[in-house]
């Protein structure tokens, strides 16, 4: 079946000037896909390094898009737009992050599920998205994640965000 609309869950994250990048990012894309919905953004830790502290946010975006020409065509070049730099350690701190977490309502990586900032602000815009593996609800995941890890909503990012989008 073909589908006209696909509909994406994009994961954004920073730890360099989160809170600049993030905002930038979340406007560029709102520029680039139009209708979108986000979620808060959260703060944790950073997870493999001693970095500073992330910002993550989830949205939601409509595209005629599939899934590699939106990583190729949109995201890849604003992360470089935004100062991306790869690095061998995949934890090194970064301007941006930008990965496809759904794509038609289906999880892509059932792995990214075992993190809290990447549950928490996805489960904010798909609470019942449903895992096959465990039958479990990403707001059951999100919920229970919180309970292990240091977190918390960053609502006055949400503030800015709501203003320029």
């Amino acid at each position: 079946m073909n589908r006209s609309v696909n509909h994406a869950g994009i994961l954004l994250g920073s730890n360099i000037e989160p809170e600049k990048n993030l905002i930038l990012a979340l406007k560029l894309l709102s520029e680039g896909f139009g209708n979108l919905r986000f979620s808060s953004a959260w703060e944790s830790q950073s997870v493999g390094s001693d970095g500073p502290n992330y910002l993550n946010a989830a949205i939601l975006v409509e595209t005629p898009l599939d899934a590699k020409a939106v990583y190729q065509q949109i995201l890849r070049p604003l992360e470089n737009r935004l100062g991306r730099v790869r690095h061998e350690d995949k934890f090194a701190p970064r301007t941006i992050d930008l990965d496809i977490v759904t794509w038609n309502q289906d999880t892509v990586d059932q792995e990214i599920w075992k993190s809290a900032h990447a549950a928490l602000p996805t489960s904010q815009l798909l609470p019942y998205l449903r895992l096959h593996q465990t039958g479990e609800t990403l707001s059951e995941i999100a919920e229970r994640l919180a309970q292990t890890v240091w977190v918390r909503e960053r609502a006055d990012v949400l503030q800015r965000v709501a203003t320029m989008v």
